[in-house]
């Protein structure tokens, strides 16, 4: 079945293709055109054309496609687990292990794997393809994350998270030396206006985004610091950090293009995480030790310096 949305345009010159690639995670101006080219936009009622130029209060109905499902399996995929009961499971996922299936990752994500552990107790509120899921981390981030086994777990961890009281540590290797010993990034992020693959400081259409950092160690080139999220959003350290000069080691996305110290992907590892449980209102914080390719790394950077 298809899915009708609703989007409205806040400001005009844009053209829809655009404006549709923006408000649409997820979706391509290319693909964009198409739904255009197939007449599945429509402005009060009437098919629009993909040069169309937006005026303030648009309101264009979207009309997308129902996506090919492809069953989703349980795997018998080993999983670290800190902590679980009849209501949550915290694990600490392994770099290059993908959350949950998407396009070019239909299986051996984090979410067969649980539900190979976990059976069909997990929530369903996450969506088919994402049973108890209440937050994610990349797939080349290490850590820990929470999923929930019932909705009334889920329902609970989401507010948590909502209100900022799901605390969420992490480690990071940045580039350069940091001068300060601590500080906070507040800027909004929103999807990158011409790469759909990449997120960024978006001013216009952002959402709000809070890191604060602190520093660790500082080496001759590189930086060993903790970050703390206020909010949650799609690589909001990754973005945050390399707006303010100092990109992650490894990320080919926000920094070097090409593989630093040996290591291919971030250097970041979600080391603590803190939650209110949600049966029995007790406050739980659980840690886990940098894993072994962050100890590497460290140990590639050299001498610390003061």
């Amino acid at each position: 079945m298809d899915e009708n949305i609703v989007i409205y345009a806040e400001e005009s010159g844009d053209r829809v293709d655009a404006l549709l690639a923006r408000q649409i995670e997820g979706l391509s101006r290319s693909a964009a055109q198409r739904l255009l080219e197939e007449e599945r936009v429509l402005l009060r009622g009437i098919p629009v054309k993909k040069n169309y130029k937006c005026a303030v209060g648009d309101v264009f109905s979207v009309s997308l496609p129902a996506l090919e499902e492809v069953p989703l399996i349980a795997q018998n995929i080993p999983l670290d687990v800190v902590f679980e009961d009849d209501d949550v499971i915290v694990v600490n996922k392994p770099r290059g292990l993908v959350v949950h299936p998407a396009p070019g990752h239909p299986d051996g994500t984090l979410v067969n794997a649980l539900l190979w552990h976990c059976g069909d107790t997990l929530s369903g509120i996450g969506g088919e393809k994402r049973p108890g899921i209440v937050h994610r981390i990349d797939k080349d981030t290490s850590g820990l994350l929470i999923a929930a086994k019932n909705d009334f777990a889920h329902q609970a961890l989401s507010a948590q998270l909502a209100d900022r009281s799901l605390s969420r540590v992490y480690e990071a290797v940045a580039h350069g030396r940091f001068r300060e010993e601590s500080g906070t990034v507040d800027r909004p992020i929103g999807r990158h206006p011409t790469d759909r693959k990449r997120m960024a400081i978006n001013e216009k259409n952002g959402r709000p985004a809070v890191t604060h950092w602190e520093v660790l160690a500082r080496y001759r080139e590189y930086t060993h610091l903790r970050c703390r999220l206020e909010t949650g959003r799609t690589h909001q350290i990754r973005v945050h950090l390399s707006s303010i000069g100092h990109p992650l080691l490894g990320d080919g996305v926000y920094g070097a293009p090409c593989p630093e110290k040996g290591l291919e992907g971030q250097c970041l590892h979600a080391r603590e995480l803190k939650f209110i449980h949600p049966r029995t209102g007790e406050s739980v914080r659980l840690e886990t030790a940098l894993p072994p390719y962050f100890l590497e790394i460290l140990s590639k950077l050299g001498e610390k310096e003061t």
